[in-house]
Order: C-alpha cells, then structure tokens, then sequence
C-alpha cells in the first residue's frame, strides 16, 4: 500500500512539473529574445515557421482538379525545398567518403574473384582437364 501512494505522489509531483514547465514555456513565448526552451529533453531555439511547398496556392482547371503544368511546378518545388533542408559533405569527407567506398569495392572485387579462381580450379581437379 506505501509503494501505491508513493507512486501516486510521484506521478501527482511529476504532473505540477509538467503544469510549471508549460506555464513558464507560454509566458516565454511572449519575449521575442529566442533564448532556448527546454522540455526535459535538447533545448531548442523557437524558430520561426517557414512556408511549405504546399501552403502556396496551386494553380486549378476547372473541375477543381490540378492541371498537369501545376503539378510539375508543385513537384519542382518540393524537390528545391527538399534539396534545401540536405546536408551536404564538405569536400574533405567527400575524399574520405569516396576512398572508403573505393577501398571497400576493391576488397570485395579481390575475394570475389579468389572465390570464382578457386571454385573453377576445384571444379577442374574434380571433373578433369579436358585437352
């Protein structure tokens, strides 16, 4: 019965926090200096909402249907907004990146052909020599 109420004050505890936490994250809303927010986890800086591709207003035809050249813009759109948000190597890990790949194919390339030299001479040891 005592690990019942100490669980039900830990949990009634836990939920003042909480109800404090979000009181002080509202009342900080309101100051404009971005200084970050924290929720019990990463503090994050409050950033300001960017557009999507999709709150634009989209080019209709007359049955309320998106026409083809509507579409294509619509797609290109989210491709640039998609490009927009990747982060891209710089030109040092680009090298690391593409030498590691190169090591790594050419090492699998040699135990691929050991195997095949191997595996044919096998094959020919058992079979025989046919000349």
């Amino acid at each position: 019965m005592a690990d019942k109420n100490r669980r039900g004050e830990d949990a009634a505890d836990d939920h003042r926090d909480d109800e404090a936490l979000d009181e002080a994250v509202e009342n900080d809303s309101d100051d404009e200096d971005d200084e970050p927010v924290s929720r019990g986890g990463t503090a994050t800086r409050a950033r300001p909402k960017a557009e999507s591709a999709d709150s634009k207003p989209k080019a209709r035809t007359e049955g309320g249907r998106v026409g083809i050249f509507g579409r294509i813009v619509r797609f290109i759109r989210e491709v640039v907004a998609e490009l927009r948000k990747v982060i891209w190597p710089t030109r040092k890990e680009l090298l690391t990146y593409t030498a590691v790949v190169v090591v790594f194919v050419s090492v699998m390339l040699a135990i691929v052909a050991g195997l095949d030299f191997a595996f044919a001479k096998g094959v020919l040891w058992v079979f025989g020599n046919p000349s």
